[in-house]
């Protein structure tokens, strides 16, 4: 039987209705259950490293605006099923004023006081713990460090002579008792004084772990900072885990490339801040 017109059109639109049905519907599980996100700079170091990629579920907080991907939502107030984030909790979130993405630590949750005194940070008027830990190695790569880091001054050569970041690090335990570890590269930074500022309702007060080269809500919004505590509403999920990491060197041309590139030892990473009892 000959093929006719008509046939032609039916399949074409049923091509056609079948993309748009599987284009909604990635569209749905990237902003309603989970998304792919890219690390580009140093600013949460050393728990995350420029060239790891993550897992960042969008349910955990409810959905706002923010949670739908390429920004393509109006900024509507508002969240559907909104739950607030836990201090230590690290999340993706859209920029208030340009809607680029940034990833940073939650520090203060609303109605917290918050103040940092030569680097050592305040929460309602106490000093949360910090231990200064061993200095960490991280090897150097392309990836490492990365664009307009604030790294570059602790590079060395370990005992093979490959090129290092030995970096300083101070674990540090928030109320409620989740730990991470941060950088502090010592005194003399514009962001190590910083408040007292009170968290408004309904705003989260967030910071990178790389706490001397971080543009977060202690900087200003002209030096490409969040500009203070920011709304609920611009949270899009939160971080759970490195899927895979690459040194920064593969190239699209070539897939072997692709699989030489990969670094040893950050798959699986659970983002999660462990716990340590209870501290207020």
């Amino acid at each position: 039987m000959a093929k006719t017109a008509n046939d032609d059109d039916t399949s074409w639109g049923k091509l056609i209705r079948d993309i748009v049905v599987i284009l909604l519907l990635v569209l749905g599980i990237h902003s309603c259950v989970a998304k792919p996100f890219y690390i580009p700079s140093d600013s949460m170091m050393p728990v995350l490293r420029n060239g790891d990629r993550l897992v960042v579920t969008k349910y955990p907080y409810g959905w706002s605006y923010a949670s739908v991907s390429f920004h393509l939502a109006p900024k509507i107030a508002g969240r559907l099923f909104g739950k607030l984030p836990e201090r230590g909790d690290i999340v993706v979130l859209e920029h208030p004023q340009s809607r680029i993405d940034y990833i940073k630590r939650v520090i203060g949750l609303p109605g917290d006081t918050i103040e940092l005194k030569g680097g050592a940070l305040f929460i309602n008027g106490k000093p949360i713990k910090r231990e200064v830990q061993p200095m960490l190695a991280v090897p150097v790569d392309d990836n490492m460090p990365g664009p307009d880091s604030t790294l570059g001054r602790f590079l060395d050569r370990d005992a093979t002579g490959k090129s290092v970041l030995e970096l300083p690090i101070v674990r540090e335990t928030l109320p409620g008792g989740a730990t991470f570890d941060t950088i502090d590269m010592g005194p003399g930074y514009m962001t190590d004084d910083y408040g007292p500022i009170t968290v408004p309702p309904d705003h989260l007060f967030l910071m990178g772990d790389n706490r001397d080269g971080s543009a977060d809500s202690r900087v200003s919004v002209d030096r490409k900072g969040l500009g203070g505590p920011v709304p609920f509403d611009a949270i899009a999920g939160r971080a759970e885990i490195i899927s895979f990491s690459t040194d920064g060197t593969a190239e699209w041309y070539n897939p072997l490339s692709w699989f030489e590139a990969l670094r040893s030892g950050r798959a699986g990473t659970n983002l999660r801040p462990a716990h340590n009892g209870k501290t207020e």
